[in-house]
C-alpha cells in the first residue's frame, strides 16, 4: 500500500484529514518531562491524546537533529505506527546524488522507517529521484509555502505570466509516476491554493492554520477536494 492510499484509509477511518505536528522545543517543554528523553516523552502525551482524529503525524526533523533528539524522533515514529497511524516527516530536503540517496535512507526500515517527507524541488529533479524511486512513499514537494516570504521567489513570473509555483505544480504532476507525489501548499495563500488545485491533481499538505494565520476555510476545502480525489482512485 502506498503512502496516499494509507492517507486515504486513514482519513475514511477517522473522518479527519488533520495532520497533527509534532516539533518539541526543548526550551518550552514542562519542568516534569525530565526523563531521558524529553521531546519523546511530549510526543507519546500528544499522540495519546490526538491519534484517534489524526490522518498523521508530522514530525519537524529540525527538531530532533542531536543524538538524543533521533532516537526520540525513532521512537515517535515506532509509536505512532502502533496506532495505525502514518508519519509524514517535515524535513524539506534536496540535494545531489549520493546524499539525496543517503537523505532518502530516513524513509527505510532500517533508518526511522517515516511513511513520507517533505522535499525541495529547487535543484531538480534528479536530486529528487531517490525518494520519486520508492512508490510505497509518499514525496511530498514544496511548492507555495506558508511562511511570509514564500512569495519573494514562488510568485515570481518565470514565463507566460505564470509563477514560479504554479511551473513547480505542474512539474511535480509529470514526476509522479508512482502516484506517490502531493504538494505542499499554504493555508495562509488561499488564491494560490485555489490556482494550484485547479492546475493538477495532486493531494496536498496544507500548512499554515493557527499560528501562521492561515485561513481555515482555505484548507477546509483542499481537504474536501481530496477526499474526493481519494474516492476516486479506489
Amino acid at each position: 500500500m502506498s503512502f496516499f492510499d494509507d492517507i486515504g484509509a486513514r482519513i475514511e477511518s477517522v473522518d479527519s484529514v488533520v495532520s497533527v505536528g509534532l516539533d518539541p522545543d526543548l526550551d518550552r517543554l514542562p519542568d516534569f518531562l525530565d526523563g531521558e528523553l524529553p521531546r519523546w516523552e511530549f510526543n507519546r502525551r500528544v499522540i495519546d491524546a490526538t491519534h484517534e482524529h489524526a490522518a498523521c503525524f508530522k514530525p519537524n526533523a529540525a527538531f530532533y537533529e542531536d543524538p538524543d533528539g533521533w532516537r526520540a524522533l525513532e521512537e515517535t515514529i515506532a509509536y505512532a505506527h502502533g496506532k495505525g497511524v502514518p508519519v509524514l516527516l517535515d524535513a524539506k530536503r534536496g540535494d545531489i546524488g549520493n546524499t539525496a540517496r543517503r537523505y532518502a535512507d530516513l524513509l527505510d526500515d532500517d533508518g526511522l522507517g517515516a511513511d513520507a517527507m517533505t522535499v525541495n524541488p529547487y535543484m531538480g529533479r534528479d536530486t529528487l529521484e531517490p525518494y520519486l524511486s520508492m512508490p510505497e512513499k509518499g514525496v511530498v514537494v514544496l511548492c507555495r509555502t506558508s511562511n511570509s516570504g514564500g512569495a519573494d521567489f514562488q510568485n515570481l513570473e518565470v514565463g507566460n505570466g505564470k509563477p514560479l509555483y504554479e511551473y513547480v505544480a505542474q512539474r511535480a504532476a509529470e514526476w509522479n509516476d508512482h502516484d506517490n507525489v502531493g504538494l505542499v501548499v499554504g493555508a495562509t495563500a488561499p488564491e494560490e491554493l485555489a490556482a494550484v488545485r485547479d492546475l493538477v491533481d495532486l493531494p496536498f499538505l496544507v500548512p499554515g492554520v493557527g499560528a501562521q494565520g492561515g485561513y481555515f476555510r482555505a484548507a477546509g476545502d483542499a481537504a474536501k477536494r481530496l477526499k474526493r480525489r481519494l474516492d476516486q482512485h479506489r
